[in-house]
């Protein structure tokens, strides 16, 4: 009965706080001003890079070297791989982010998703900048672009 009475009391003197923690918006950058930088990505139909391929120093054959800033969106990024690559042009093609960076300890790499855009369709993702996604000049991109589906998905096709 004394410890539930000390314990109430201690309960008493408890004080419940809520703070609204805002995020700060990001500066602007100005691109007539500042530097960009050079994201290399590398991209691969139906699937990601295994990370093997990027261990001693190499990496995959299909890269694409693009010069953008810290305030560049998946969505910009989309586009400029739909410039210069017709395959991915047609709607409802996927294109899965994933950002491969070095690892901490050890001398290898590891990949995080970070998002998923769609040709000719708005996504939740397309909005997120190099540095929400928390980009780190040297990082690279791995983005495995799914061409979209010729039929109704779960129907077969008939032979005929």
């Amino acid at each position: 009965m004394k410890a539930a009475k000390e314990w109430s009391e201690v309960m008493a003197q408890v004080e419940s706080h809520v703070e609204e923690i805002r995020a700060e918006p990001e500066k602007p950058i100005d691109r007539e001003k500042t530097c960009p930088l050079l994201l290399r990505v590398f991209y691969n139909f139906g699937r990601h890079h295994a990370l093997n391929e990027y261990n001693r120093g190499n990496v995959p054959t299909n890269e694409l070297q693009i010069y953008t800033w810290m305030d560049a969106t998946l969505k910009e990024i989309t586009s400029l791989i739909k410039e210069v690559n017709p395959d991915t042009r047609r709607r409802g093609t996927y294109f899965d982010f994933s950002l491969v960076y070095p690892e901490v300890r050890g001398s290898g790499y590891r990949m995080r998703d970070i998002g998923t855009t769609v040709s000719g369709q708005k996504s939740m993702d397309e909005n997120k900048t190099l540095s929400q996604i928390r980009f780190v000049i040297g990082d690279y991109f791995d983005i495995a672009i799914t061409p979209p589906q010729r039929g109704p998905p779960g129907r077969r096709m008939r032979p005929y």
